[in-house]
């Protein structure tokens, strides 16, 4: 009994020291941007891996000087990058939430077929498509940061209604009944009894939104008007100077700004992501 007792606490151990080795390696390139981002561009070079010193030491002039490089405020990138991530999680939550809702209760055969079509797209990789759909865009005037805002509802429904299937499953169709019996139509149904009660899945699926499009790359730059339009991850890597030179201490500056707003965001809402998923997966 007590060698039993014994192996299991040296397999935690072992699993504790595992996943604090993974956690190291994880968080160890946000540390070296944060330390890179107060160190002067040829100390980050030439000594990547070293904490700042007197003579490396660059203060506040790396965020300074990438703020205020070129022609284009930083601040209008955030401003841009925040009303495409909130545009786009705002028309992902709703419109898959109610798609989820009408899916999991009529349960028809061209409702199984949108279904599993929208879980395939979640193995379609972006690159078979892009090309396409970069021209598309253009035909439908879908390059302004106020309608890129469809592209990624087409591109974040697969998860997303993923997981709001399984959670209204796991809902009592009762309740449903009560307000149909009360005088509730379809709509009012939803918005008054279903839609609160998928608080938990929609912040889960709020968080993961907001987390990808808020550091997506590809597709902005794919689409948009880079010299009207441009994201923070845009405007990042347009910190050149002449004949292509980049200046790594600002850079570093920039990518440190851009991603403390998500990491503050995911440690305050870590909780909901677990229960959101669980609760997805109640069934299938």
């Amino acid at each position: 009994m007590n060698n039993t007792l014994h192996k299991k606490k040296y397999g935690k151990t072992l699993l504790s020291i595992f996943f604090a080795i993974v956690c190291v390696l994880y968080v160890l390139p946000v540390v070296m941007v944060a330390i890179n981002s107060f160190k002067l561009n040829t100390f980050v070079k030439t000594e990547t891996f070293a904490l700042p010193n007197e003579d490396s030491y660059a203060g506040w002039s790396n965020f300074i000087k990438g703020m205020t490089f070129g022609n284009y405020p930083f601040f209008k990138s955030v401003l841009y990058s925040l009303v495409i991530t909130l545009l786009s999680t705002a028309l992902i939550v709703i419109c898959t939430s109610m798609a989820a809702w009408y899916i999991a209760r009529v349960n028809s055969r061209f409702c199984r077929i949108v279904y599993f079509a929208c879980v395939f797209s979640m193995v379609v990789p972006f690159q078979m498509v892009m090309f396409t759909l970069s021209k598309t865009a253009d035909v439908l005037k879908l390059n302004t940061p106020w309608a890129i805002p469809i592209i990624y509802l087409g591109f974040g429904a697969g998860l997303a209604v993923f997981m709001f299937t399984g959670f209204v499953k796991s809902i009592p169709l009762e309740i449903e009944e009560a307000a149909a019996i009360d005088g509730c139509g379809p709509l009012r149904t939803y918005f008054s009894v279903v839609f609160p009660m998928l608080r938990p899945t929609m912040i889960s699926v709020s968080i993961l939104e907001i987390m990808w499009v808020w550091n997506d790359y590809l597709l902005p730059y794919l689409v948009l008007d880079i010299n009207e339009y441009r994201t923070i991850p845009i405007h990042i890597q347009y910190l050149k100077g002449s004949y292509g030179t980049v200046d790594l201490g600002a850079t570093m500056a920039l990518i440190l700004l851009s991603i403390i707003p998500v990491i503050v965001f995911y440690l305050t809402c870590q909780k909901h992501i677990i229960k959101g998923v669980a609760a997805g997966a109640v069934k299938g």
